[in-house]
């Protein structure tokens, strides 16, 4: 019986091992607030910056752009490539 006592105890300690407060908050890759970055297609060298080796849009949450931002974002880069402002992959 106090084998069992024992098990119960070594797995309610294990609980304490996910504890994530020392991991930083959210990573921002970039630093643009919401009046000073204007997305536009017309822009491929700002475009670029979202974009990653292969071509891919970077996700909000590592460029640290809010929801709105993001979705003018992605459509910027899909005009800019209709427009062969921007490749579609990287060759």
């Amino acid at each position: 019986m106090s084998d069992r006592y024992d098990r119960n105890d070594r797995d309610r300690d294990r609980g304490d091992r996910g504890d994530r407060g020392d991991r930083p908050s959210k990573r921002s890759r970039f630093n643009f607030s919401e009046k000073e970055l204007v997305i536009d297609y017309k822009n491929p060298q700002l475009l670029k910056n979202f974009l990653t080796d292969r071509g891919k849009i970077i996700p909000a949450r590592i460029s640290g752009l809010s929801a709105r931002q993001q979705r003018q974002l992605t459509k910027a880069i899909k005009r800019a490539r209709m427009l062969a402002l921007l490749p579609f992959t990287s060759s």
